[in-house]
């Protein structure tokens, strides 16, 4: 291969690579859940608890847990539309929290911007402390699924072509001193689900990295 075929397979690789960080293509790791229609078909992990109730909420999670928790049994639901955060084990609901959400905290996610909460299946890529926010726990937005429903909505002109999937989506706790925003139901973020400082300390302990979250509309 000549130098000029090698520098033009590489300018197109580098393009992808870039157009893939930005969210504008799907980066290579996803094509091959991506390309499976099968794959795209989601069914419902979580059975949500009946009515607005929050379970075990005057109570401790380590108390309900233990010390030695096997953080491969839990799970985690979050129902936007009754702002209620639930752990499970082994697919059994243990204790619930309330959150908050963004500014439009209504509809799934299709694009950067939109300030709108993701719904479905997905895991957590990280997580880590925050300086400003406590915790933070890494959602796996844009997944395959996201994509698909990301280039459904342009097909669909509910958003514009140029515009980018997003990313950075995750579940956080409050600035200091601003549990009040989850007791007022002050929807704050830009997308991610939010909780009380205490609360998003006591999810973080006993989650990992790859931890399923489902998330309801």
């Amino acid at each position: 291969m000549g130098l000029l075929a090698l520098l033009g397979v590489g300018a197109i690789v580098g393009t992808y690579r870039l157009g893939a960080k930005l969210g504008y293509i799907v980066p290579i790791s996803l094509w091959g859940q991506f390309l499976c229609e099968s794959c795209q078909q989601e069914t419902a992990y979580h059975q949500p608890p009946n009515g607005n109730i929050l379970i075990a909420a005057d109570r401790p999670l380590v108390k309900i847990l233990g010390d030695r928790v096997d953080k491969s049994r839990i799970s985690i639901s979050i129902e936007k539309s009754k702002y209620r955060l639930t752990i499970y084990q082994d697919r059994k609901p243990i204790k619930s929290y309330p959150i908050v959400l963004g500014t439009t905290p209504q509809g799934d996610k299709f694009s950067e911007g939109d300030r709108r909460t993701p719904e479905g299946i997905l895991y957590l890529r990280d997580l880590y402390p925050h300086p400003q926010w406590s915790k933070f726990l890494w959602l796996d937005y844009p997944n395959a699924r996201s994509w698909h429903k990301h280039f459904a909505a342009k097909r669909n002109g509910d958003i514009p072509w140029y515009v980018p999937i997003g990313n950075d989506v995750g579940i956080h706790g409050v600035p200091a001193n601003s549990d009040k925003l989850i007791d007022s139901r002050t929807n704050w973020t830009w997308g991610c689900i939010s909780l009380k400082t205490a609360d998003i300390d006591e999810i973080y302990a006993v989650s990992r990295s790859g931890t399923l979250v489902e998330i309801f509309p």
